[in-house]
């Protein structure tokens, strides 16, 4: 029940993406509002994972989970249902908020429900979810159009979350685990969630709204998203001090994996989420692709990604960070494959399919070992909390991935590409998306040296513990390894 919520919201990310010419001919929007139509959800998307985490700590994650649902099935019917641009808009946002409910529950359940090895494998189940869905989206978007036409089939894509809300709705009553008694109500920290979702809105606001306007004053909005930020830590930093009920317990960040995983997953995501949304670009305006063809392109990507994320989520308790690394590298090799072989000449998408299964497979060898080995060391009881901050740095990174690299490939185009064809048009948008891979592995490259110099830190300190450990066995026996 949790992989199929979890699919259901991430589903909506991409699959709109492929929607957008038929929503703009359907409610008569204008480009910027048919942004909005994509920003707007993963606007709402990422202010809710920290707060939404924190009450099902403390209310219980089933209900938590059972109410995003059904308001994200409710908003879902609301948007396929819109007549114009505003309401459809703002169905989007409320959905974009329902779903980021459900996403920190769906954390705190497995890390409530399994330990150890099984724990590793739940997660390497919801990294296959992400990889799918994510390249999915694009394949049931076209799907769903071409069945239901040009004024049916993008509501199609909407109206479908109605029976698979439905179903979990009813399934999840029965299967999901009821909360565990609490030894005391906490009090929600109000003013701290003031705080902190004014910053995160105004990064992922500056973020989004660059997508759109490419406005770099933009960059403004990070002074009150500092400030307000600061005013966050100050405030949790007193409440823990006077062991008072904070909002997230920043003494967690004193654990070490619990740190990197976080910074980690914000740059993986920013060229992660970035670079599938160009090529998507470079296929329909550079190639002329329709969107099924488009989703066709990308498959590749999703088979590495799920079969990758599934063998990941067994190796990750015997391999560790190093299992990370290697993903990180195997991520940069794919990106570089792309620009090799992009250029000029037929069956470009045929080309592309082997550097985007490596990719693939690089992808799922680090979202799904970096969530467990982030949440490894949490306790379960704040686990939801903990998981919201992780995916609250993945929101983040993704919205700020995509606006960067996508400004980086539409600002590189020339301006007279638009009266250009054949070979020159060709050669115009390879080149825009070679730059745009050259952004992606300076993100890459900045998580693989953070994980490097963590690996390289955290057996330090193993080796100085070592010695301590050793002393304490009888007859100077060897502890067993890990």
């Amino acid at each position: 029940m949790c992989l199929v919520a979890l699919f259901m919201t991430l589903l909506d990310v991409s699959i709109t993406n492929v929607a957008l010419p038929a929503i703009g001919a359907g409610v008569g929007a204008q480009a910027s509002a048919l942004q909005w139509v994509v920003s707007g959800y993963t606007l709402a998307f990422g202010l809710v994972p920290i707060i939404g985490g924190r009450l099902g700590d403390d209310h219980g994650r089933r209900r938590m989970f059972l109410i995003g649902v059904a308001g994200f099935m409710a908003s879902s019917a609301l948007v396929g249902a819109a007549p114009e641009p505003r309401l459809l808009i703002a169905g989007r946002v409320v959905q974009g908020l329902f779903g980021g409910l459900i996403n920190p529950q769906v954390a705190g359940l497995v890390q409530q429900m399994f330990r150890g090895a099984q724990r590793a494998r739940a997660f390497g189940a919801i990294g296959t979810i992400v990889g799918v869905a994510t390249a999915v989206g694009p394949l049931a978007g076209g799907g769903l159009i071409a069945l239901g036409g040009p004024h049916l089939g993008w509501r199609l894509v909407f109206f479908v979350n109605v029976p698979i809300g439905l179903a979990t709705i009813v399934m999840a009553r029965r299967w999901l685990p009821p909360p565990a008694p609490s030894p005391r109500r906490r009090q929600l920290d109000l003013p701290g969630a003031a705080l902190l979702g004014g910053a995160t809105f105004a990064v992922l606001f500056a973020a989004v709204q660059y997508d759109t306007a490419r406005d770099l004053r933009l960059l403004w909005l990070l002074v009150p998203a500092a400030l307000l930020a600061t005013g966050f830590v100050v405030r949790e930093r007193h409440l823990t001090h006077r062991n008072r009920d904070p909002l997230f317990d920043l003494r967690l960040f004193r654990e070490p994996s619990y740190t990197v995983g976080v910074a980690l997953a914000l740059l993986y995501f920013c060229g992660y989420t970035g670079l599938p949304l160009v090529l998507s670009l470079y296929y329909q305006q550079g190639l002329g692709y329709s969107a099924l063809r488009a989703g066709l392109g990308v498959t590749a990507l999703a088979v590495g990604s799920a079969a990758a994320a599934t063998l990941a989520g067994r190796w990750v308790s015997r391999l560790g960070r190093p299992l990370v690394v290697g993903g990180l590298v195997t991520f940069g090799i794919g990106a570089l494959l792309i620009d090799l072989v992009t250029g000029p000449g037929d069956h470009v998408a045929r080309r592309l399919a082997l550097p985007l299964l490596v990719l693939g497979l690089g992808s799922g060898a680090i979202i799904t070992p970096n969530q467990a080995l982030t949440l490894q060391q949490v306790d379960p009881v704040v686990g939801g909390t903990a998981g919201g901050v992780l995916q609250t740095a993945q929101r983040i990174g993704a919205a700020v991935g995509q606006g960067v690299i996508s400004a980086v490939f539409l600002a590189s185009l020339p301006g007279t590409v638009a009266r250009m064809s054949g070979p020159a048009r060709d050669a115009a948008y390879g080149s825009a998306l070679s730059t745009a891979v050259g952004v992606t592995l300076g993100f890459v490259a900045a998580a693989i040296i953070l994980s490097v110099v963590d690996l390289v830190l955290s057996r330090r300190r193993a080796g100085r513990a070592a010695p301590a450990d050793t002393a304490a066995l009888p007859h100077g026996e060897r502890p067993a390894a890990g």
